[in-house]
């Protein structure tokens, strides 16, 4: 077995079908959360482990979406290199000795204030870069 194989074998999605993925976050975290988490509509309107199973398979920024979540959230594995960032989830590799943790605990409120800080953290990062770092000379934009 090669390195990389090894490495492979370290990542929580290894051997894990998809449904059985799925499964655990509903029964963890349940819809509410994973629709607000990943606003994805197979997680809204009328949700199921099938369906939402064969969109996921059918789709797959959808499918590595979910998947980077269940790294992240659930697993807490720690986060991705720029390189390894470049891969889907399952391509990912980690080295021996780190070990999943217990989920996160998430709430729809939480999420939503994560999302919004990020939001405004993107608009922050936006504006500076189009006024290349100065201040707009105390004028105000609308």
């Amino acid at each position: 077995m090669t390195l990389e194989q090894q490495l492979l074998q370290n990542n929580p999605l290894h051997g894990l079908s998809l449904e059985k993925m799925l499964t655990e976050l509903v029964d963890h975290y349940g819809w509410e959360i994973l629709d607000t988490a990943m606003r994805m509509n197979c997680f809204n309107t009328k949700p199921s482990i099938a369906s939402s199973v064969k969109y996921l398979k059918k789709t797959e920024w959808a499918r590595e979406k979910v998947e980077g979540f269940y790294l992240s959230r659930f697993k807490r594995m720690p986060r991705a290199s720029a390189a390894e960032f470049e891969l889907p989830p399952r391509m990912r590799t980690f080295a021996h000795g780190i070990t999943p943790k217990t989920p996160m605990e998430l709430t729809v409120e939480s999420i939503l204030l994560s999302q919004a800080k990020a939001a405004s953290a993107h608009k922050e990062r936006s504006n500076s870069g189009r006024n290349g770092g100065r201040n707009n000379g105390g004028r105000s934009r609308r």
